[in-house]
């Protein structure tokens, strides 16, 4: 009587040749199964979600506001399934992906820690997949970014790619021959807390001098915020717009002058771009990519923050004029992209979820074949009886 161990044997060699290419597989984007996934953007100000086609275009948004930092994990995550099952009502969603700002363990489960949420070492993609028919997948928000603008922006046919976000801090995301690099504990890629000056500015990580503290939203801001509060004559045409009030003092609204050619809020953004140079020089000498990605929304300023980034970076690096230079390019896909980025990598679960079902109906098919080789066998054997 032949046994299921037999009957599996015989095609060992096929299984071997499917078991290779389903690892060769698992490494590429290009196997994913061409369908409508949702992509979720989780900030400390806005939940953004999107209905995102194989080709990266979005089809529907919904935005809704962040909940409060102070309630519990599970008002956020009822905002999440609702923002879901919203857009299901009108499309054919296969897959979800989560971009969350804060740090997200190697297995892409739980964020470890959200400095605009209550997450702590929260279980967000068991949470989310035990209340939605689909699979889930889970990442830092500037690794979806990145992803995003490799496959479908300004890092197009890149093999190594590094992308900065200047927000209100400084993130980054780091990715090698189609792979996003998350390091051995998930957390890869928070340049920001880089220390640059030593016993600079306090950061709100705790230490001082870091990276952030120079080159961001959040640096530009307290310049121009200091230049007015001190009443100083360079500042008196951003003084005049807000009226007095240094509170209103804002980001964009130092990009807008600059561009208007408010002399004081060109030179912050030059100084900005500077230190943001300096730091893609000391990324240049670590990572050594072969494109730089800035995006973010201090990235809006383009040339007056970009172009100050270029020369500062080519005066910084190590081995300069001896050594290839990589490319600085601002992203193209604006802020949807943590959201398009996070529903392509979803694409990957929901292939991935496809292969598991498949192996569980092949299993049952060869177990039905094994059992009815035994109901013959037996049959057989009693006949002869």
């Amino acid at each position: 009587m032949s046994t299921y161990r037999d009957l599996a044997h015989r095609g060992s060699a096929r299984a071997t040749v499917l078991r290779t290419v389903g690892t060769r597989e698992r490494r590429s984007h290009l196997t994913a199964p061409r369908v409508n996934t949702v992509g979720i953007d989780i900030g400390g100000t806005k939940v953004m979600a999107g209905v995102v086609d194989p080709d990266g275009n979005i089809l529907e948004t919904l935005r809704t506001e962040t909940p409060d930092k102070s309630k519990s994990p599970k008002v956020v995550e009822d905002t999440i399934v609702e923002l879901v099952l919203d857009l299901s009502d009108r499309h054919d969603v296969h897959a979800v992906g989560i971009g969350a700002a804060g740090w997200v363990d190697a297995d892409r489960n739980r964020v470890l820690f959200a400095p605009h949420l209550s997450w702590r070492n929260e279980p967000l993609r068991d949470r989310i997949s035990g209340r939605l028919a689909v699979p889930v997948m889970v990442d830092n928000d500037a690794n979806t970014a990145a992803w995003a603008e490799w496959r479908f922006g300004a890092g197009r046919g890149e093999d190594h790619l590094v992308m900065i976000t200047l927000g209100t801090g400084i993130g980054g995301a780091i990715l090698e021959d189609g792979q996003v690099k998350r390091g051995k504990f998930g957390v890869a890629g928070e340049f920001g807390h880089m220390q640059v000056v030593p016993g600079g500015h306090r950061c709100p990580c705790g230490n001082r001098g870091c990276w952030e503290q120079y080159s961001s939203g959040n640096a530009l801001v307290r310049e121009a915020r200091e230049l007015a509060a001190a009443d100083s004559p360079v500042a008196y045409g951003i003084i005049e717009r807000v009226k007095g009030n240094v509170p209103d003092i804002t980001g964009p609204l130092i990009t807008e002058l600059a561009r208007e050619g408010d002399a004081m809020c060109v030179e912050l953004l030059q100084d900005i771009g500077q230190w943001l140079g300096v730091g893609i020089a000391n990324l240049a000498a670590a990572l050594d990519p072969s494109c730089f990605v800035i995006g973010g929304g201090v990235s809006a300023a383009d040339d007056l923050l970009i172009g100050p980034a270029r020369d500062a970076f080519r005066r910084h690096l190590t081995g300069r004029g001896y050594r290839p230079e990589a490319r600085i390019a601002r992203a193209q896909l604006g802020p949807e992209a943590g959201m398009v980025g996070a529903a392509d990598l979803a694409r990957l679960v929901a292939r991935r979820f496809r292969r598991a079902n498949r192996r569980r109906v092949e299993r049952y098919e060869r177990y039905e074949r094994y059992a009815e080789a035994r109901r013959t066998n037996d049959r057989t054997s009693q006949g002869t009886q």
